[in-house]
């Protein structure tokens, strides 16, 4: 219980807490699509982290260093589109205006899940948590028996999604709460994810210094983007 179990508990806490970029997308998803949508987010690191454990714990025990530079970059890109693309869906209101049909279509609903199962795989986080903590551990209760591997793995993934749907359970409250303050909430995890996305690039470049200035360079650019959009539409009225 002390070796394995607990361990795996308190792992799977810390991952269902710390900010990072499949939590700050679940929050967007539960304030844009509603809770519905948000399970099939807590479903991706099930279809995801099955290969990945394998990889990292019983093949490879440590990525190259430059299939990680790989992986950091392409995550970094897909959660600049994620922001750039929140950005103008806020700046139109169609985040705020779809119906209930348009939330769960099953076209969004296919979106919303390869989108996660993308960010899951296109993250260094679990490949480097199942490389150094994770892997480790299971390792160590398999050489036990196959029955201590398995309750590590529930006893982590149990408080790791349980404490996924807990966030799912707080944050559909939120969206019933004024429209201009979901309208701040979803600007602010836009933000959160151009961070974390400047963070994944300038990772992959081995120049971590520049993340900030990046951050703003983007950002930036987004402000002036939609500057322009907003003078041509005036000009065009």
């Amino acid at each position: 219980m002390q070796a394995f179990i607990l361990p795996a508990m308190g792992l799977g806490l810390s991952a269902a807490l710390i900010p990072g970029p499949l939590l700050a997308y679940l929050f967007s998803t539960i304030l844009t699509r509603g809770a519905r949508m948000a399970f099939l987010v807590v479903l991706a690191p099930l279809l995801t982290d099955a290969p990945i454990i394998l990889l990292m714990t019983f093949v490879l025990r440590q990525l190259p260093e430059a299939a990680l530079q790989l992986i950091q970059a392409a995550g970094g890109c897909l959660l600049l589109s994620i922001a750039w693309g929140a950005s103008r869906q806020l700046q139109s209101d169609s985040l705020l205006t779809l119906s209930a049909d348009e939330r769960a279509s099953s076209s969004g609903a296919t979106r919303v899940l390869l989108t996660a199962v993308l960010m899951n795989l296109l993250s260094p986080g679990p490949w480097l948590f199942w490389a150094t903590v994770n892997g480790p551990l299971l390792l160590a209760a398999l050489e036990l028996s196959v029955l201590h591997g398995l309750a590590f793995l529930l006893a982590f993934y149990g408080v790791f999604l349980g404490g996924l749907c807990l966030w799912i359970a707080l944050f559909h409250r939120l969206r019933h709460v004024d429209a201009r303050y979901l309208r701040g909430m979803l600007l602010a995890i836009a933000l959160l994810m151009l961070w974390f996305g400047a963070g994944l690039i300038t990772a992959a470049l081995q120049a971590s210094q520049f993340q900030l200035p990046l951050t703003i360079a983007l950002l930036a650019l987004e402000m002036l983007r939609r500057a322009w959009t907003n003078r041509r539409g005036t000009n065009h009225q």
